[in-house]
């Protein structure tokens, strides 16, 4: 029975046999590596993968879907919101760290980097299907239009490349917008950092991009005693993630 995609989970089925190749072609997959995937939908990469890993976790909120998957032997399936799942504990079961995958709704993309911040600590690595203009700004470099609070928030903690450009005809059904992969790679040595005092850190500097720091940031600082040398009289757009993350580490409490 044809499963039709459902808006309110915001499914595009990926559908392209060359795209799908060239997706499992960046993501490498090898035997017995701890593989999650989110998402999973009608299996298209799911299968090339499992095949290549022998075992996949899957992780889908859509019970029809679930239950179709959990129909395939080399499966384990997670019926859940991927929000809700506790990626600490899955690599407490697995051989080593997870290398976590999908095809990610692009009505929650965010949310679900930001939960798997949360778990970087027991990730190797990173391969999601995003739209092209969130990875745009993942990516970003400073002093540039798509540099932001995704772009600061993302690049303390990760390495990351825009891998491949996947048009919309790619999926069924076709989204308004173009597609990309991006590979997203834990840095080996962060800097020691409150994550959340850099990101209300970032999201006051951000709050109107267009001031100077000075009428934002400024007056941040300046209600925490925060004197220092950082150049105040720059837009939020032109300073780097590595003056961010000094900046939050010499005012953290």
């Amino acid at each position: 029975m044809k499963h039709i995609a459902r808006k309110r989970f915001g499914q595009h089925f990926l559908t392209d046999p060359g795209v799908i190749d060239a997706i499992v072609r960046a993501i490498d997959p090898r035997a017995a590596q701890p593989m999650v995937e989110i998402g999973p939908g009608l299996a298209a990469l799911t299968q090339p993968l499992v095949e290549r890993l022998g075992r996949l976790t899957v992780i889908e909120l859509d019970r029809d879907l679930a239950a179709r998957l959990r129909a395939h032997g080399q499966l384990d399936v997670v019926e859940s919101d991927v929000l809700k799942v506790d990626f600490t504990a899955l690599r407490a079961t697995a051989s080593g760290p997870l290398r976590v995958v999908g095809n990610l709704p692009y009505n929650i993309s965010s949310p679900i980097l930001f939960h798997l911040l949360d778990h970087v600590a027991v990730v190797q690595d990173q391969h999601f299907m995003l739209q092209k203009e969130v990875i745009d700004r993942m990516v970003a470099a400073p002093a540039t239009a798509d540099y932001g609070r995704l772009s600061v928030m993302l690049q303390w903690r990760y390495a990351m490349e825009n891998v491949l450009f996947v048009p919309p005809e790619a999926f069924d059904p076709p989204p308004r917008v173009d597609s990309a992969v991006v590979r997203m790679v834990p840095l080996p040595q962060p800097p020691v950092i409150d994550v959340k005092h850099l990101s209300e850190l970032v999201q006051v500097a951000f709050s109107q991009r267009r001031k100077l720091l000075r009428h934002t940031l400024g007056k941040w600082l300046e209600q925490r005693n925060a004197a220092g040398n950082f150049d105040l009289q720059r837009r939020a757009e032109q300073v780097p993630v590595s003056e961010y993350v000094s900046l939050a580490q010499s005012t953290q409490a």
